[in-house]
């Protein structure tokens, strides 16, 4: 239950500190109104620091669907445990995303710009084309991915499994962090790099069901891509890992 709620708990200190930097930069009259993408790489990647930090010696820190899958298509994480880990992720979100609204409410208040209130929760593109949005979100996360397994995991062996907790915790809180403000910075303009499944569909869900005033839509026609495009990114950084361990065994 440990590692459950480690998962629970670090990706809402995530959401929290994710979204709300997006909150923050966007959101009328609060004091960092208008400062730009470089504040919400850099608040992401820091969010990403601190909530590995604080959950990477209780479950981990996969704190993403795509880290928990890439490691269990890599035989590098338990079957059994992923659907617990991916539902306390989820869960975690919404919890964050719900903390956020509350946190920034006199500033949703006065936010009427389209689409600015749902940036605060969910991704969507800059450009509208799915095939496209597909393989930003595809191409982010197997960066993201790629650098967990071929970085930290390769020392790693299978007699380990029991008592090394794997995730992004492994390729410490530092180092992934700058995975993520990079992939941000270079990667991140065409979609909102959620390369998380639950990042974008548990803030998602919250955004559906809280009551706005002239609320934006909430965009389910898209929101197959921020779930489909990382798992897929996930499951090709595997097989890329698995090859490279097998031609250099």
């Amino acid at each position: 239950m440990s590692e459950f709620f480690g998962e629970f708990f670090g990706t809402f200190v995530m959401i929290l500190l994710g979204n709300g930097v997006v909150a923050n930069v966007n959101l009328n009259k609060t004091k960092s109104f208008g400062s730009g993408w470089i504040v919400i790489t850099t608040g992401w990647a820091l969010a990403v620091f601190v909530a590995v930090l604080l959950t990477g010696d209780i479950s981990g820190a996969h704190l993403n669907p795509a880290v928990t899958l890439g490691l269990a298509f890599s035989g590098l994480f338990e079957w059994g445990k992923v659907l617990p880990f991916i539902l306390s992720q989820i869960l975690g979100a919404m919890f964050g995303a719900t903390t956020v609204y509350f946190f920034f409410k006199e500033h949703f208040k006065i936010t009427d710009t389209p689409g600015i209130k749902k940036a605060c929760f969910c991704t969507e593109p800059a450009i509208r084309n799915y095939k496209n949005n597909f393989f930003s979100e595809f191409i982010g996360t197997f960066v993201l991915i790629i650098a967990v397994l071929l970085i930290a995991l390769p020392q790693l062996q299978y007699e380990y499994l029991g008592s090394e907790k794997m995730g992004l915790g492994s390729l410490g809180a530092l180092p992934v962090s700058l995975v993520v403000f990079s992939i941000g910075l270079s990667l991140g303009g065409t979609t909102g790099y959620a390369i998380n499944p639950a990042r974008d569909l548990g803030p998602r869900i919250v955004h559906t069901l809280i009551s706005f005033e002239n609320k934006d839509d909430n965009d389910w026609k898209y929101s197959w891509i921020p779930i489909v495009g990382p798992i897929a990114g996930a499951g090709t950084a595997a097989m890329i890992y698995l090859f490279i361990r097998t031609v250099c065994a």
